[in-house]
């Protein structure tokens, strides 16, 4: 599946239209990571975005395992709006083939195309109530 295919997958992205997730996919780029390499770390700061392409990780909060992810996937959404502190450790189980999204150049994109802004607030906002829907109210 290509990153723009992937991207319509992805609630942060779902209320963009094809031409704007092309603008977005253009952006990523393509990184292997090796397989016991953290992907993110826990509290430290956040700057990307990631939709996993290949392999396998496995998602820590406080050393307890909470998910494992794989091709499909995606970390980092809060990140890459916000650039707030990691919320979990992300470590890769398999060499791992990922999409990368950085924030300065995803935040000079939202600065250049105000509407894409908005639809991606929106999509942010349907994120999180999707993660904690007691917290949206």
């Amino acid at each position: 599946m290509t990153v723009q295919k992937q991207l319509e997958t992805i609630e942060l992205f779902s209320e963009l239209t094809a031409k704007e997730r092309n603008s977005v996919s253009r952006l990523m780029t393509n990184v292997t990571i090796k397989a016991g390499r953290d992907l993110m770390v826990e509290g430290t700061a956040g700057r990307e975005f990631l939709i996993i392409l290949d392999g396998e990780a496995t998602v820590r909060r406080s050393g307890r395992i909470v998910a494992r992810v794989g091709a499909g996937d995606f970390l980092g959404e809060l990140a890459v709006i916000a650039g707030v502190p990691r919320t979990a450790t992300v470590t890769a189980d398999t060499e791992m083939s990922v999409s990368v999204l950085n924030r300065r150049e995803f935040s000079a994109l939202l600065d250049d195309q105000p509407k894409l802004a908005r639809k991606v607030l929106v999509g942010a906002v349907k994120r999180l109530h999707s993660l904690e829907p007691s917290m949206v109210k």
